[in-house]
């Protein structure tokens, strides 16, 4: 049994429909599809009735709506006493996308190390999915992040709508941008994407992060569909890691989006390039999150003193 199972139990029951509860549980249809039978293989009876339209619970499913709610309240409540007592008063836990953890935090230190005193900062990277469920549930102090510059990009499902309650407050620490790059040769020439021209057709080598991540459904929502028709994009490998789509650029396998602040050493020195028009650039906030109800004292003092800073 896992949590998520149960999570994608309800978030069907809510919305309705495989293909929105996917969505709003950001994984493919098919994936989701095969977590929820997982969840019944492991109950050993069917929870929705797939030969009616539209999707219908068994009795088997109608009686385990209750136990799903109970289940999934059981297991934060416990977690939550569990941490509680162990919770490190003099630690602050920081959650944090992998791209941050690298590029941005290490700077950032320079800031919170005259706020920290003698306080532990405990850095904990994941995809931006996790963290954000492991932040609303309380497991944490604070969530940096990536945001899009405008609240107008956020869409239906978006993970950021998690993130606006009225028990969640932020401020921004700082702004990236996420830009196309490619490698050069040894002349400086770019090994692709240089020469586009809207007469001829062009195939681009893509190094992508995959769709259903932060930066994938950005790319798709506000760079991909204003390419002119004559460039394709190939997808020669997808990684959610930035380090790792920059190793691939490096190594001159194609182009990428890439966080600036991940590439600031390699644009400097001219091993990377930006990619100019028609591949668009995506200006990016970086937000720290907390939940008003601050875990501990000094977490709320730490919050207090950003503030002032």
């Amino acid at each position: 049994m896992e949590l998520k199972w149960l999570k994608d139990f309800i978030a069907l029951i809510e919305h309705g429909s495989f293909s929105k509860a996917a969505q709003a549980r950001f994984v493919t249809q098919p994936a989701f599809s095969r977590r929820i039978r997982s969840l019944e293989s492991w109950l050993g009876v069917s929870l929705v009735d797939r030969d009616q339209y539209p999707m219908t619970l068994t009795p088997s499913g109608d009686l385990f709506i209750e136990q799903a709610h109970l289940l999934i309240d059981q297991i934060y409540t416990s977690r939550n006493q569990l941490r509680n007592v162990g919770v490190h008063q003099d630690q602050i836990i920081l959650l944090s996308q992998h791209a941050l953890a690298v590029s941005f935090f290490p700077q950032w230190m320079q800031t919170l190390h005259t706020l920290i005193d003698n306080t532990t900062i405990r850095v904990d990277a994941g995809n931006l999915h996790d963290i954000v469920e492991t932040f609303v549930g309380g497991n944490s102090d604070f969530l940096l992040s990536y945001a899009p510059t405008y609240m107008a990009t956020y869409t239906q499902g978006d993970i950021f709508n998690q993130l606006e309650r009225h028990n969640v407050e932020h401020i921004d620490v700082g702004i990236d941008e996420l830009v196309p790059v490619s490698a050069v040769d040894h002349k400086g020439t770019l090994l692709h994407g240089a020469g586009l021209t809207e007469k001829e057709n062009h195939t681009v080598t893509l190094l992508a992060h995959p769709p259903e991540s932060f930066f994938g459904r950005l790319l798709q929502r506000e760079c991909f569909p204003y390419l002119p028709s004559t460039i394709t994009l190939h997808t020669l490998c997808e990684n959610a890691l930035s380090e790792a789509l920059k190793a691939l650029v490096l190594s001159g396998y194609g182009i990428a989006w890439l966080p600036k602040s991940v590439i600031a050493q390699e644009l400097e020195s001219g091993t990377l390039c930006l990619l100019d028009t028609p591949f668009r650039s995506i200006t990016l906030t970086i937000k720290l999150y907390r939940l008003k109800q601050a875990r501990h004292q000094l977490a709320e003092q730490f919050w207090c003193q950003l503030l002032q800073s």
